[in-house]
């Protein structure tokens, strides 16, 4: 089933962080600005409008900081999404987090959360590493590490759930600092009672200019893809007999067929905090999004109460599918990647309808060695 038929509407909450993650890709962005939240008016005009106009009832929480830091916004949106007429009953949730949150924020995401998709870098040392807590919330967790509070959690998530309905994954970032420790750390996540890992390769951050034209960008970039998928591909069938499933971005399409890589393509609707909406995950604020201007496609109107939408930015994006890349046209995995991911490609390349090549070589690699297409993922990556 292709990436881009995950449809649902998605809240970049806040921009608020417990966290001082090392490599995070909108800290710059972040840190020009005051710290923003969505609006409850916004949400749930949200919430109406896109009810309205589609079938889906999913809803699902991301950055462009930490979602929990706005705990009781996400509770007032899922109630309220739950009591809509319009088949509110429907709603299922989903929420990709730091982990590290207190009790309470546990005990209702236990009852009110269907997918919970963690930021987890592997093991502790890893962890701690990579995402530390910012120094203004170590007084919050008496002391105890990143990594110590999101294991905490995880565990009693899978002690606690019983038969409720309730995926606990873990969603990794690939550094160098991990790229050959990936048997270690699906031996570590299986331990800890998760069943559902998607790795992704660290990409670059996204800053005013795409990395074609930034020069210090550029000469940062030195990531091993050969090594990444030489220890995934053996990690990856060292446990696919073990009830463990090992992903990788670069595969969110391989168990189906689609001209289209993602949900960024139909565009579904994330509200920004600023009150945008945006096609994709990594342009999270909509005022100044630079080069990745293309993926805001509407605003909300405080006059009208309603979000403007911009038709011709939405043709756009529809119009991103292989038969408009010519270097997709005669690749044979072409219907299984899509063009590879909207956000990367446009943030490398500046341009929709680019080309990362060493993308290409190894998403085509890694379709020769997991003998795609595969049976339906279970969940797809957050």
């Amino acid at each position: 089933m292709p990436h881009c038929n995950k449809q649902m509407i998605s809240f970049f909450l806040t921009t608020k962080c417990n966290l001082c993650c090392l490599y995070c890709y909108n800290l710059k962005e972040r840190a020009k600005i005051e710290e923003q939240s969505v609006s409850y008016e916004i949400a749930k005009a949200g919430i109406d409008w896109y009810f309205a106009n589609n079938e889906s009832r999913h809803v699902r929480f991301y950055g462009p900081g930490e979602p929990t830091q706005e705990f009781m916004l996400m509770k007032d949106i899922v109630e309220y999404a739950k009591a809509s007429p319009d088949r509110g009953k429907d709603v299922s949730a989903e929420i990709q987090t730091n982990g590290v949150f207190g009790e309470q924020v546990r005990e209702w995401m236990l009852d009110n959360m269907n997918i919970i998709w963690m930021s987890f870098d592997g093991t502790k040392d890893i962890q701690d590493y990579y995402r530390p807590l910012n120094p203004e919330h170590e007084k919050d967790f008496g002391g105890r590490t990143s990594a110590e509070v999101l294991e905490e959690n995880i565990l009693w998530f899978n002690q606690n759930k019983g038969s409720r309905k309730l995926m606990v994954g873990a969603r990794l970032t690939i550094t160098e600092k991990n790229i050959d420790r990936q048997h270690e750390m699906a031996e570590y996540f299986y331990s800890l009672g998760i069943r559902y890992v998607w790795t992704n390769p660290l990409f670059s951050d996204v800053n005013e200019k795409p990395v074609c034209d930034d020069k210090e960008k550029r000469g940062r970039i030195g990531f091993d893809m050969d090594k990444y998928l030489d220890y995934y591909i053996n990690t990856y069938n060292a446990f696919k007999g073990k009830g463990l499933f090992w992903g990788s971005f670069l595969a969110i399409n391989f168990d189906g067929e689609s001209p289209f890589h993602c949900r960024a393509c139909t565009p579904t609707p994330h509200i920004t905090p600023d009150g945008y909406l945006s096609a994709c995950d990594m342009v999270l604020l909509g005022e100044k999004p630079y080069h990745m201007e293309p993926f805001i496609y509407g605003k909300w109107n405080p006059d009208t109460k309603k979000f403007d939408i911009y038709e011709e930015k939405m043709k756009a994006l529809r119009e991103r599918h292989i038969e408009n890349m010519a270097h997709c046209k005669n690749c044979r995995v072409r219907l299984h990647c899509g063009g590879y991911c909207l956000g990367e490609v446009q943030n490398e390349v500046g341009n929709l309808l680019g080309q990362t090549p060493k993308i290409c070589k190894a998403v085509i690699r890694l379709f020769d060695a997991l003998g795609a297409p595969l049976n339906k993922y279970d969940f797809f990556h957050p």
